[in-house]
């Protein structure tokens, strides 16, 4: 008789190295604290920032129990900066914006434009992490497009929030708004969150599912 071969032992899930989570909250913290000294306008800055001022601490009380895959902590942290900047030097007075501008000849400071774009960007994986972990849509055809609608739908919701802005602070939200002249801006502002959430889901889609095959792998490790 054939002896029986032993079945071969599951090869495990390898998790990739990560950056410390403690050392992107550092960073934000150190971006936070560099935004707020000399920021230009005060009410503007928190407007700007509220989301990182609200979002930093809500990750670090859910980490334990809700950690988040590498890529979307790391997009959360460069969308914070991003938002850091803005509130310092207000979206259409950044000097990198000014540079970009005069060099390429442009009509305004196309700052303002990237922070849009990184509204639709980094929420998408952000969307995308939670309905793929919390609901039945992981690996359904309507997650893709379900969370390019929920980016959308969350830059229209900030667009009414600037509208509001305007209505209570009228010219004194000038500098919130950043519309520098163009009657379009608030359209031109969904599109670009709208572009960034598709882009984001197309190119980062395949990275961020072997990121939470491999988060779920070391989380069932005893």
């Amino acid at each position: 008789m054939t002896a029986a071969h032993p079945a071969p032992r599951p090869v495990p899930q390898r998790v990739p190295r990560r950056v410390p989570p403690v050392l992107l909250a550092g960073v934000v913290v150190a971006g936070m604290a560099l935004s707020a000294w000399g920021a230009r306008d005060r009410t503007t800055w928190f407007l700007e920032t509220v989301w990182v001022l609200v979002g930093l601490p809500l990750v670090v009380l859910i980490w334990r129990r809700f950690p988040l895959t590498g890529l979307l902590a790391g997009l959360l942290t460069l969308h914070a900066l991003v938002l850091a900047v803005g509130g310092h030097y207000t979206y259409a007075e950044v000097p990198a914006g000014d540079w970009v501008r005069d060099t390429f000849g442009l009509d305004r400071n196309p700052y303002d434009r990237l922070g849009h774009l990184m509204q639709g960007f980094v929420p998408a994986i952000l969307v995308r992490e939670l309905l793929s972990r919390t609901s039945p849509l992981r690996g359904s055809r309507w997650l893709a497009p379900l969370t390019v609608c929920a980016c959308l739908a969350f830059s229209a919701f900030f667009e009414l929030l600037e509208w509001l802005a305007a209505e209570i602070g009228g010219h004194g939200a000038d500098a919130f708004l950043a519309t520098q002249g163009d009657v379009w801006d608030t359209q031109w502002d969904m599109f670009c969150a709208l572009t960034g959430a598709t882009v984001s889901v197309l190119v980062l889609s395949k990275v961020h599912d072997r990121q939470l095959r491999a988060l779920e792998a070391a989380q069932r490790v005893p």
